[in-house]
């Protein structure tokens, strides 16, 4: 079989020499053969590891893809495959919670249409958290990020959530239940105060779940190559 220096698994994927060599280091590689002098030697099996490897990040991840290629060079097929099960259940999740958040945020963006949210009393931080089931520490990251701005109880300074903050909060707990980053539920606020228009929120969600099909692809393209490397290394 033709030897490969690391140089040339390098090339194939446009990394560094030193990457092959850390990939190597973390299992993600099998263990390469030494010349006399102590040079590293590769083979096509090496190259084949390294492709997977790559394909495999784009749709699960570099932990799971890691632990996949791990579990693959202990001979572990059943864990790698519980492996790859796992990535497409948690993706399956992410979509139903879309599809949930989806539909909840429709029948809730309604109360963006009048000039008064609903009225009702102000809400301390543990009152607020305990009607949206998040922890307090939750809603003062969210009030650091600048998604709310709670006013301060006289004497005691407490955080005070009047119903314009209660009702964003409901909006941006639904949002982080669909797995959205500060970056994209920021400019969805701002587009529902501003307008009354849900379209922010609905490019938000298409966007969301474009990601998710192009997640899908890419996990089916590491897939593939998976499936084509484990008869090199695991014994069925």
């Amino acid at each position: 079989m033709k030897r490969l220096r690391p140089v040339d698994l390098a090339r194939e994927v446009a990394i560094s020499t030193q990457q092959v060599r850390n990939y190597e280091a973390a299992g993600i590689l099998p263990p390469a053969s030494r010349t006399e002098s102590g040079y590293r030697t590769y083979r096509q099996e090496h190259l084949d590891a390294l492709r997977t490897f790559r394909a495999l990040v784009p749709g699960f991840g570099i932990g799971a893809a890691t632990a996949i290629m791990l579990a693959v060079h202990d001979a572990d097929l059943t864990r790698a495959l519980r492996l790859v099960d796992e990535g497409h259940a948690a993706l399956h999740e992410q979509r139903l919670a879309i599809d949930s958040a989806g539909e909840a945020l429709d029948a809730l963006v309604e109360q963006f249409r009048d000039a008064e949210p609903e009225s009702g009393p102000a809400l301390r931080v543990g009152e607020l958290a305990a009607r949206l089931r998040v922890r307090t520490s939750t809603l003062r990251v969210w009030d650091a990020a600048g998604l709310l701005t709670p006013t301060r109880e006289r004497g005691t300074a407490y955080r005070l959530y009047g119903p314009v903050e209660i009702r964003d909060a409901r909006i941006i707990a639904m949002l982080r239940q669909g797995h959205y980053g500060f970056e994209q539920i920021r400019p969805v606020l701002e587009g529902l105060r501003r307008t009354g228009s849900p379209e922010a929120l609905r490019t938000a969600v298409a966007e969301r779940r474009a990601a998710h099909d192009r997640q899908s692809r890419a996990m089916l393209r590491g897939a593939a190559l998976l499936d084509a490397y484990l008869p090199l290394s695991v014994v069925e």
